[in-house]
């Protein structure tokens, strides 16, 4: 079964991904509107949503349903997708070609399977509990890079962070020093897509919603990597504070970020 649902991630986010070409770089203006100051949607995020929606009820029709544009819909089970039909929405709308599609089955122990899809790099990511993360068919795993000192990061911030703001700056103060490099792209499910491939040795943010790192962190976990909140913790999937990496990077990671 387990092969069956991944293949469905795989498909639908595919088929978000023609919708969202057909877009880039050609989307009307008046198309585009603020969900909240500076948090945008666009006709695109929203065809993107429908799309990626119907191929999933197409394969497993009695599946509850979270999407980042239509909410929480569909059965009662324990199974549930969920859904950012394009994650990186800013980056689009200003033609920066980062962003990706990411679509992931979750159950009462956590997450199941999932895929994210950069459709402009044609890289895809895909992960199943227990049987490993792969990175366009190979198998992939997080970096070796032997602790903070030297390492390269991602992060992520947003307006919406609001009073939050002095907590993460006061995290990204203490890791800059240490840091080789600080990357902020822009998608938040890329950057774990890229910290479970190797790319990044490690990743932290606050202020996520479900839906930007459900699939994600299924890759990370797969790849060999760890997931905890800012504490240390599993709250990550409620709280929205998350820190990501390898073995070595990942706890000096939450350790320097501490209050």
């Amino acid at each position: 079964m387990i092969q069956q649902q991944q293949e469905a991630c795989i498909a639908a986010a595919k088929a978000g991904a023609e919708v969202l070409l057909g877009y880039f770089r050609k989307l009307d203006p008046a198309s585009v509107s603020e969900k909240s100051k500076n948090d945008l949607v666009s006709e695109a995020d929203r065809k993107s949503e429908a799309v990626v929606k119907a191929e999933l009820a197409r394969h497993f029709p009695g599946y509850r349903f979270l999407g980042e544009e239509t909410g929480d819909s569909g059965g009662e089970g324990e199974l549930r997708w969920i859904v950012d039909p394009l994650d990186g929405t800013l980056n689009f709308v200003q033609g920066l070609p980062h962003w990706c599609i990411s679509v992931a089955l979750w159950d009462a122990q956590g997450g199941l399977a999932g895929c994210i899809y950069d459709p402009l790099r044609q890289d895809l990511f895909v992960a199943a509990r227990g049987q490993g993360a792969f990175w366009n068919g190979q198998p992939m795993a997080v970096s070796r890079q032997p602790g903070l000192d030297g390492a390269f990061l991602a992060t992520g911030f947003a307006w919406q962070l609001g009073s939050r703001f002095q907590a993460y700056n006061q995290a990204l103060c203490a890791v800059f020093p240490r840091a080789m490099g600080i990357r902020r792209a822009g998608s938040a499910a890329l950057d774990l897509a890229h910290t479970a491939c190797g790319i990044y040795d490690g990743y932290f943010e606050h202020g996520l919603k479900q839906w930007d790192m459900a699939a994600g962190v299924i890759l990370v976990q797969e790849a060999g990597g760890l997931i905890t909140d800012w504490q240390g913790g599993a709250g990550w999937m409620e709280s929205g504070s998350l820190v990501a990496g390898n073995p070595a990077v990942q706890p000096e990671l939450v350790a320097a970020i501490q209050p």
